[in-house]
């Protein structure tokens, strides 16, 4: 649902690569069957480093699996049927694997595909509360032919090449300030100050205006470690920085009184996803944090 998230990898700002190549392309000769299929070593890399290079991207993406059905489920259509949250779930995670798949196999390059953030806002707030969800969704398969055709056409292309440079880059800022905004929220670095008008402005930090619990304090050290792994080119430092802060997490959800995490709960038991509810909004990521206790 929604535009394209594509990721590209390995890549040096995920970390994943750093200083020359010891070897030349043409000097690497292929090992096996999957180095010469995707031709590895012919383009430079190793098959560690592209399993590297997969999970930090898929570490990196798979917030939208959360998100998605978020903003999807928290609509009602004209009806007032709501879609459900684990079909959403399902549907978000098998069309990003399907289609990362495609690239890869078909397309043999390392670019990985789900859905984006944008369309799927568009089809909660203003479609759906027009008619029923089977037709909004019938607005999005059309609009994907539509896609098509400008792409087989060249269209889009052009249409591209007319958008002007720093346009598409603010768009690209644009949502990752929204993506930026919706992890501070969750993490309760910031919360809504609660307003007569049920606004989503202006925003403070912590839930109290003061920053303070578990929860906080494990994002703060998660951003910290995985500034440090960048800035010392680790290799995989995104990946690293996730599963050790994901171990610490863990731990003090075992020792420590924590009354929330937010979306999702660390724990070695399987995690209870909650069903959104009509108080979730596209409009605001932040209305979450004013509904939660302070950290």
């Amino acid at each position: 649902m929604g535009n394209l998230l594509v990721m590209r990898t390995p890549h040096a700002h995920l970390g994943l690569r750093q200083g020359p190549r010891p070897e030349q392309p043409e000097d690497r000769p292929p090992h096996g069957a999957l180095d010469r299929y995707f031709k590895i070593s012919e383009r430079g890399s190793t098959v560690a480093r592209e399993v590297r290079g997969g999970f930090a991207t898929f570490f990196a993406m798979a917030y939208i699996i959360v998100l998605n059905p978020i903003i999807l489920g928290s609509a009602k259509d004209m009806y007032g049927h709501q879609l459900d949250n684990g079909q959403l779930v399902t549907a978000t995670a098998l069309t990003a694997a399907f289609t990362t798949l495609l690239m890869g196999v078909i397309g043999n390059v390392p670019i990985a595909l789900a859905a984006g953030l944008g369309v799927n806002s568009v089809v909660a707030l203003q479609l759906a509360p027009r008619m029923s969800w089977p037709d909004a969704m019938g607005m999005v398969v059309l609009a994907g032919f539509v896609v098509m055709l400008l792409v087989a056409t060249g269209l889009r292309e052009r249409v591209m090449n007319a958008v002007p440079y720093s346009l598409r880059k603010a768009i690209a800022i644009g949502i990752g300030l929204f993506i930026m905004l919706i992890g501070l929220v969750d993490s309760g670095f910031v919360s809504r100050i609660p307003d007569a008008a049920q606004t989503t402005v202006p925003l403070q930090l912590g839930g109290d205006g003061h920053l303070g619990g578990w929860p906080v304090l494990v994002f703060v050290l998660g951003v910290l470690l995985t500034l440090a792994l960048l800035v010392r080119k680790v290799p995989g430092a995104i990946l690293v920085s996730i599963v050790v802060m994901t171990a610490v997490a863990m731990v003090i959800h075992a020792l420590a009184d924590v009354p929330s995490w937010g979306l999702t709960t660390p724990s070695g038991r399987a995690t209870r996803w909650p069903r959104p509810t009509s108080r979730w909004s596209a409009r605001s990521a932040c209305s979450a944090a004013s509904r939660r206790s302070a950290c």
